[in-house]
């Protein structure tokens, strides 16, 4: 019979712990990995209510989408993007880079991170960069973007979109999302 109890407690003792010791480690996957990594990191995107754009950013003469069109988001930068219905707040053209950086907060390397804009990159002027280069970041879209050393995994002469919508996840209404690309938008139908 002490032999049961002892049995049963030892069973209690070695399950708490586990569990304990499974919420104590961090997720420690790189943004948009997996869906659950973009959960974690999507809590600290920046959702600038402003619609500030950079200094020297140019509307776009004849962008595919016009602003306030209705458009389908066909990519999943973030949880509940992907099938959400958005609202062009603006269009412009401009190089967009996808890089990879280490955010300047600790944690994580984020990888292929998508987009920042050329007029967003330190001291870079009209030099566009190619893959491999390495910049500074000013963007801050995210914590521990802006001053961060990153690396251009590609690049590309293309018109970006500011957006508004509301996640499929049923979120909180996004407004001013930076930034989109034709090619990840679609007309609604």
């Amino acid at each position: 019979m002490k032999w049961k109890g002892f049995t049963v407690l030892l069973a209690a003792v070695l399950a708490l712990s586990a569990c304990g010791k499974a919420e104590q480690e961090p997720d420690k996957k790189p943004h948009h990995e997996s869906s659950q990594s973009q959960k974690d990191n999507h809590s600290t995107m920046k959702h600038e209510d402003s619609g500030e754009i950079p200094a020297g950013l140019k509307k776009a003469e004849r962008p595919t989408y016009a602003a306030g069109s209705q458009v389908k988001i066909k990519t999943g930068h973030m949880p509940g993007m992907k099938g959400a219905t958005a609202t062009i707040v603006g269009a412009y053209d401009t190089m967009a880079y996808a890089v990879s950086y280490d955010p300047t907060t600790g944690g994580a390397r984020v990888k292929n991170h998508k987009w920042i804009i050329q007029e967003e990159l330190r001291d870079a002027g009209d030099k566009e960069q190619k893959p491999g280069d390495r910049v500074t970041l000013e963007a801050d879209h995210m914590e521990g973007m802006k001053g961060a050393k990153a690396i251009i995994d590609s690049a590309k002469q293309t018109t970006v979109y500011m957006i508004d919508y509301k996640p499929t996840d049923g979120g909180k209404e996004v407004k001013n999302h930076k930034w989109v690309t034709d090619d990840e938008l679609s007309p609604v139908q």
